[in-house]
């Protein structure tokens, strides 16, 4: 199955770690639809989400995988409650495909909401692997963020943004 990253997971070692292999399929856009940093996460930051606009100018870049999808457990253990698992057509350099991703409930918005610095460069360095366009990447370089008063868990995911992922099958028509 196609799935579309538009924040954290976009990190090829991000998503490594919560699913048994990875394929990364090239990027991907949603149209129709906005990124924001304001889900509530389990840590009390704001986690991304892409809210459903309808207007056709606005677009969400984003990675696109390959996964197997009868061994997403702990990828849907760690997007937890405040999302839901959907379908949605994304284009893509060669067409629109269908993929599955994650939005946002209702419940758990809050535009209040500021990302970690951590989680901010997740969703930055990822994009910066994809290729997304320079002019996004600049705008989420631009969100502001707040330090991570847990220190330790600011220091494990920082380790995130430099680990190099095993389990990754690279496919070199594609990457």
């Amino acid at each position: 199955m196609f799935y579309f990253a538009y924040g954290s997971n976009m990190l090829i070692a991000r998503l490594a770690e919560r699913v048994p292999s990875v394929r990364p399929a090239g990027r991907a856009w949603l149209v129709g639809h906005q990124l924001h940093f304001h889900l509530s996460g389990s840590d009390e930051s704001g986690k991304c989400n892409v809210l459903h606009t309808g207007n056709d100018s606005d677009i969400v870049h984003g990675a696109l995988y390959e996964l197997d999808a009868e061994r997403l457990d702990r990828l849907h253990a760690a997007e937890g409650p405040p999302y839901v698992f959907l379908e949605l057509d994304v284009g893509t350099p060669d067409g629109v495909v269908r993929a599955a991703t994650y939005r946002g409930r209702p419940e758990y918005l809050d535009d209040a909401l500021v990302p970690f610095d951590w989680y901010r460069d997740f969703v930055t360095h990822g994009a910066r692997e994809h290729g997304l366009p320079p002019d996004y990447v600049a705008r989420l370089e631009g969100v502001t963020t707040w330090r991570d008063p847990d220190e330790q868990r600011a220091q494990h995911n920082r380790r995130i943004l430099q680990h190099q992922a095993t389990n990754v099958i690279r496919d070199p028509v594609r990457n």
